[in-house]
């Protein structure tokens, strides 16, 4: 039995809400999957603190639209998932990737990050993205380059005179 029209608006609001506060949507095709892989999958999404949302492909159309996602909608054709990420961009990417590559039937069909749309197979693109821990990790790691460097060769100096000290006090022992 089908949803009447009240219900039918409550799952596009609450949709289009989830699709306003997230970063990437990846669509991916499922057909083929058992029930219990798709409890793996969701539980798994949920993990990681991604949204996993199956609907009729018009409702997911009225959702998206007026959203930095709204590139997808071309894009939402047959039977998918959506993968929702709100705070790491690349966390949906890694996730299909990983499961599809235990389950064959979860085809990356399209992927929607800043506003524009990719095809499937750029999934590894995204997923290849550092997670925010990663990217301030690297940032730190370049910041603090130049700054080691620089204290290292102000040190030098000094170092030099102690090293010169200590052999002309062992040669005159």
């Amino acid at each position: 039995m089908g949803l009447n029209i009240e219900e039918k608006k409550a799952v596009v609001s609450d949709m289009h809400e989830v699709f306003l506060n997230s970063q990437a949507v990846v669509a991916a095709e499922y057909s083929g999957l058992t029930v219990s892989q798709m409890t793996n999958l969701r539980r798994e999404a949920r993990a990681l603190g991604l949204t996993v949302r199956v609907a009729k492909n018009s409702l997911a159309k009225l959702a998206i639209a007026g959203t930095g996602h709204e590139c997808l909608r071309d894009d939402l054709v047959g039977p998918l998932i959506l993968i929702i990420s709100k705070d790491d961009p690349g966390a949906g990417a890694r996730l299909v990737k990983e499961f599809a590559n235990e389950n064959e039937q979860l085809i990356a069909k399209a992927i929607a990050f800043g506003g524009e749309s990719r095809p499937g197979t750029d999934l590894n693109l995204l997923a290849s993205m550092p997670t925010l821990d990663e990217a301030r990790a690297k940032l730190l790691s370049v910041l603090n380059g130049p700054a080691t460097a620089l204290l290292r060769l102000l040190k030098e100096p000094s170092s030099v005179l102690v090293r010169v000290l200590v052999a002309k006090n062992q040669k005159s022992d």
